[in-house]
């Protein structure tokens, strides 16, 4: 089987597993999107969900956060990990935000890549769920693993990764390709101790790395 109905029965296959995904990140605006999103690298969508409801609280707008000291933000964000950087990043993006964007997260790549702590993830995940504009696939973790095990990507770049992945699969299934995997990596597909026994891509997987 080529890389190219590979990438077709692995999203067939998912979909049937998962008939209707999205982030499991709590999110009403694109602001809100962007914040639970910067939060979550190396934290779990639980962990940023038990903070968001905090931060909005006290920040509800860009307009609000630019305002605030990043002393104040670290304190709150505390047990999402890396609260010092990310702090930092979120006070500044605010302020990119308020001054070049009239306190409007940019629905466009190269607008949301000016912003500080914002790379190609997360701004895909931004476009593609927020403003429903597949600009790419957003390459986290679980993306990374599965689609080297698969044999879709032989690299561990995102950014490579992500050009390989782009062309197997339709457009109007790059967002959904991100959701699908990343559920399947925690449910089935985990580093350590994969549950290829009650995998439903056991037959075709090449289980690179396993």
């Amino acid at each position: 089987m080529n890389k190219e109905k590979l990438a077709l029965e692995v999203i067939a296959r998912l979909k049937l597993r998962y008939p209707a995904v999205k982030t499991a990140l709590y999110w009403e605006n694109p602001w809100q999107l962007l914040v639970a999103t910067v939060l979550s690298a190396q934290c779990t969508d639980k962990q940023v969900n038990k903070i968001t409801p905090v931060f909005f609280q006290k920040w509800p707008t860009p307009f609000d956060l630019a305002e605030s000291s990043i002393e104040d933000v670290a304190q709150v964000i505390r047990p999402t990990g890396f609260y010092r950087n990310k702090s930092k990043n979120l006070v500044a993006a605010a302020g990119v935000i308020v001054s070049r964007f009239n306190g409007k997260v940019p629905d466009r790549m190269l607008d949301l890549l000016e912003l500080p702590g914002v790379a190609r993830k997360t701004a895909n995940i931004i476009l593609s769920n927020a403003f429903e504009i597949n600009e790419g696939i957003a390459v986290d973790t679980h993306v990374r693993r599965i689609s080297f095990r698969l044999g879709l990507s032989q690299s561990k770049d995102p950014a490579i990764i992500e050009k390989d992945l782009m062309p197997l699969f339709p457009v109007d299934e790059w967002n959904n390709i991100n959701h699908l995997l990343v559920f399947f990596g925690r449910d089935i597909c985990k580093a350590r101790r994969p549950g290829c026994f009650r995998c439903e891509l056991n037959d075709i997987c090449l289980r690179k790395g396993i």
